[in-house]
């Protein structure tokens, strides 16, 4: 691997031609827009419905995906799984009050079809309600969609951050 450079495994040859998959891409960032979207307004009661029944989301190190360990800081293997952690969320957990801001860039379409695999940079800025907004996380969106009645839905999102430290607080979803 070079030096630098995370791979996820499927994610690591070219992209497709950006030319033939230039709707796709935008149809992909639109997602992206709209998942964001729901995150940041803290309605987490809409977030398992980025993804289909049997997806899996996992938050996990750059470093443990580089070493080939599997091992996820968040892991959920189901929508059910993900509703849990979004009603834990919102009516058990107590952490301090947080607003989010993600950003999505540099979408790729590595593979169209069926089951289409791309990925993305993001970044995720937290502020306390009483203290600065900081970098709570950088990193990679390492995604396979799915289409289910006209629309992009998750089979599987893999958030891989860049660091070995991260917040202590990690709360939200990614």
């Amino acid at each position: 691997m070079a030096a630098g450079v995370a791979m996820y495994p499927g994610y690591d040859g070219d992209p497709a031609d950006p030319a033939t998959v230039r709707e796709l891409r935008l149809e992909i960032e639109e997602f992206h827009s709209a998942y964001c979207w729901t995150l940041d307004s803290g309605a987490l009661d809409r977030w398992p419905e980025y993804f289909v029944e049997d997806a899996v989301y996992r938050i996990t190190a750059r470093e443990n995906v580089e070493a080939g360990l599997p091992v996820g800081l968040v892991y959920a293997d189901s929508k059910a799984m993900i509703r849990d952690r979004a009603f834990a969320l919102q009516h058990t957990q107590m952490y301090a009050p947080r607003y989010l801001q993600h950003f999505v860039s540099n979408v790729r379409v590595i593979a169209p079809g069926e089951k289409i695999r791309a990925q993305a940079n993001y970044l995720l800025l937290q502020t306390l309600v009483d203290g600065p907004t900081t970098i709570h996380q950088a990193g990679r969106y390492y995604d396979t969609f799915v289409r289910r009645d006209g629309r992009l839905l998750l089979q599987e999102r893999q958030c891989v951050y860049d660091t070995v430290l991260i917040a202590n607080d990690l709360v939200m979803p990614v």
